[in-house]
């Protein structure tokens, strides 16, 4: 089978991520910001930055808003990423991610309105890309107007001109994607969008496995459920694996799975086998934690980082933490 060599990520939904950084967020209080910044983002958008940061050049189709596109054309020009998105009357949504001592507060708009002439022109156009030598990264939510059957109608039409396809989105869309014929590749959802697909909380890492040898058995080459602190499972038919980084300081977990599913992509541009893709994919995901905006640090950093990463092999779900479980570093 070819190792994919191109590379585009589809997002559908993006967003200006407006980050605002406060001592301690505190429901009915005023606050004062320390600091407010804003990137051109929506997942895709993530996994491209992150990517061409790696040294990867990607091509980058979805939709946005005319009125603002300038921070996604600012970034397209400064890193080796192809703007091949359909332009949309109107502003592309403005998205709050408040920061705190703690954690990290969401709130996202629903976005512009698509209707199926504009969606259909970035489907055509991302088939007219799909070849046997092309990985396309499906990623994040759906417009409002964007029918919730669109990724599963995409994979099958990708996955027939032998494209590989890697999809990272939720709810509605992803139980559409995963009741189809033709199953991606590649998913990574996190615990709680995995555990919402269930329908069963995976509240042990026993279940988290059991539920990706499910969807491994089905068709899917490769599962990774990214877990927080717990770390990330990696499951393909080479096994299973957990791989663990602790996170150093913390800037922003805005984009941090975003930066896995990068990872996750530039470990199938290189052809690489399961532990190898657990370590670059953590590496990423990690090294993200600690800078704000789409963008990971230096090449070396990354490849240290993946290096410190700690594997787990699973033998099986009943065997986790128990003497059939190995560890390497």
């Amino acid at each position: 089978m070819t190792t994919p060599s191109r590379v585009a990520t589809v997002t559908f939904n993006p967003a200006i991520d407006q980050t605002i950084t406060v001592g301690h967020l505190t429901r009915g209080e005023v606050h004062r910001a320390h600091s407010v910044r804003q990137d051109p983002g929506g997942k895709g958008v993530n996994v491209a930055s992150c990517l061409a940061d790696w040294g990867v050049p990607v091509t980058t189709f979805g939709l946005l808003g005319a009125d603002n596109a300038a921070p996604f054309e600012a970034l397209c020009a400064a890193k080796p990423i192809a703007d091949r998105f359909e332009r949309l009357p109107g502003a592309t949504r403005v998205n709050i991610k408040i920061v705190d001592d703690r954690e990290t507060t969401d709130i996202n708009m629903d976005g512009l309105s698509a209707d199926d002439i504009a969606t259909g022109k970035v489907v055509a156009a991302v088939e007219a890309f799909a070849a046997d030598d092309a990985l396309v990264v499906l990623s994040g939510s759906l417009p409002p107007g964007c029918h919730a059957g669109i990724y599963a109608e995409m994979v099958a039409r990708l996955r027939s001109r032998g494209a590989k396809v890697l999809l990272d989105t939720s709810g509605v869309p992803l139980t559409l994607a995963l009741k189809a014929q033709v199953l991606p590749d590649i998913i990574k959802p996190n615990r709680r969008e995995l555990a919402a697909w269930a329908g069963e909380p995976l509240e042990t890492i026993e279940d988290v496995v059991r539920c990706c040898q499910r969807l491994h058995a089905q068709g899917i080459a490769l599962v990774v459920v990214s877990m927080g602190e717990e770390g990330a499972l990696f499951l393909s038919g080479e096994g299973a694996l957990l791989a663990r980084l602790p996170a150093g300081e913390l800037a922003s977990t805005v984009g941090a799975g975003d930066a896995m599913v990068a990872g996750l992509a530039a470990a199938v541009i290189e052809g690489a086998g399961l532990e190898r893709t657990a370590r670059l994919a953590t590496a990423f995901a990690v090294a993200k934690l600690g800078r704000p905006g789409p963008h990971l640090p230096d090449l070396g950093t990354i490849h240290a980082m993946s290096e410190d990463v700690t594997i787990t092999t699973i033998d099986s779900a009943e065997q986790i933490g128990a003497s059939g479980t190995g560890e390497a570093r």
